[in-house]
């Protein structure tokens, strides 16, 4: 198949095209929203009960929404209510799950067509395929994560996400690679016989952005083809079956890069996750010359401080999230309590009581973020700022200024927040 003027794998099912997920992590469906767009939830840990609250609704239809700051770092896995919505259009639904069919088809040598029991090896069904269940830890975060703030430098457009089109969950599926290798194509591979550069997924889903039409999206045949690269054809989500708000029954999850190549429902790749200079603007942005987004860069954020907070002379404590792409883990977190002028280092961690380490060993969670936490005193009016710097030495740029795009992705700038202290 020939997209967009480059030769493209295709993964179809019935009538229905599977995409990569461009731009998107989850989909519609039941949501957890009353009148206003906000509902709480009662979380039971180990602490005792705990009201949070659940989602805040962006846009009623496609539906989009994300948890409020601090209910999203409440936990390291980010439960499934909590889990930020992004949709394009309205979530399709699966009748008849016998006559679901995923069909992988195009430049490839054996064409064929799997039931979801060919995929899932939870199924008692599975014999034809023998495909094993890889289970992976990754965030998905989407490449228009923190919008809001860069709309505030100049008008941008997008969803206006604040700081929590994040997430970070356990996933289990199919390793695309295993799939792939059933019709014939080999790991690590850059072409195929008939050519091909790119493994793409179409949706049959209908966008009600733009000028409608499916959702699809690709990402390189190298990636999908490598092993280490963890893409999963998953059915599961925390341990359970994907729910109709995250994909069900399919999905394709692509870890280490923006939320856009983990779709559900593709199209937007060709021309609209891709990250331009300040100075292109609408009359004049030539698509052809930016290839789509992959890698999210590293990125930080302080999720236990809103914007504008008021608080009594003191300490303060900071907590937030850090996570870069690729797989790189995050070498420090610095948060600056005036403003910039000095700086402490955050403690890093993932799981409870393990510290964290940077380098991709077997106590550290490659794809997944990291939380922080940091304490400081503060006795006047001030901005706090957060930081991180990734296993790469890449950094965080600190004005919103040098990254700004027409699109409103990839605010990775230094996050900063307002504090007012009441007089004494």
């Amino acid at each position: 198949m020939l997209v967009g003027g480059r030769q493209t794998w295709s993964l179809v099912r019935g009538s229905r095209r599977w995409s990569d997920v461009a731009g998107a992590i989850i989909g519609g469906g039941t949501h957890f929203l009353v009148e206003r767009g906000r509902q709480s939830l009662e979380v039971v840990s180990e602490s005792g009960s705990l009201q949070l609250e659940a989602v805040i609704q962006l846009e009623a239809e496609p539906f989009n929404a994300e948890p409020p700051r601090a209910t999203l770092i409440s936990s390291y896995v980010t439960p499934v209510d909590f889990f930020y919505k992004r949709n394009h259009g309205p979530v399709p639904v699966v009748d008849n799950i016998e006559s679901y069919r995923l069909s992988i088809c195009g430049l490839v040598e054996k064409p064929m067509e799997l039931s979801l029991a060919d995929v899932n090896y939870r199924s008692m069904k599975q014999e034809a395929t023998k495909i094993q269940c890889d289970v992976n830890l990754a965030t998905k975060q989407c490449a228009g994560n923190r919008r809001t703030a860069m709309s505030k430098t100049k008008a941008v457009k997008g969803v206006g996400w604040d700081v929590s089109a994040i997430g970070n969950a356990i996933w289990g599926g199919a390793k695309l690679v295993d799939v792939l290798e059933l019709v014939g194509i080999t790991k690590l591979s850059r072409t195929t016989s008939f050519g091909g550069k790119h493994v793409e997924f179409v949706s049959v889903d209908m966008r009600k952005e733009e000028h409608g039409g499916p959702y699809k999206a690709s990402i390189p045949l190298i990636h999908a083809t490598n092993s280490e690269a963890d893409v999963l054809l998953a059915y599961e989500m925390n341990g359970k079956p994907l729910n109709s708000d995250h994909g069900y029954p399919l999905r394709v999850i692509v870890p280490g890069v923006i939320g856009a190549r983990s779709v559900k429902w593709g199209f937007f790749m060709q021309r609209d996750y891709k990250m331009f200079p300040p100075w292109v603007i609408w009359e004049n942005i030539d698509w052809s010359t930016r290839r789509p987004q992959m890698d999210f860069p590293v990125q930080s954020v302080i999720c236990s401080l809103e914007d504008v907070n008021t608080a009594q002379p003191g300490k303060i404590t900071v907590q937030g999230y850090a996570v870069s792409g690729g797989g790189r883990g995050i070498e420090r977190v610095d948060v600056s309590f005036d403003s910039g002028k000095t700086w402490v280092e955050a403690s890093r961690y993932q799981k409870s009581g393990i510290p964290y380490g940077s380098d991709d060993d077997a106590e550290s969670d490659k794809w997944a973020w990291v939380l922080f936490e940091v304490a400081g005193d503060v006795s006047q009016n001030t901005e706090i700022v957060a930081k991180a710097v990734d296993s790469a030495a890449n950094v965080q740029p600190e004005n919103v200024a040098v990254i700004w795009n027409l699109r409103g992705i990839l605010n990775t700038s230094w996050h900063r927040v307002q504090l007012h202290i009441k007089p004494t």
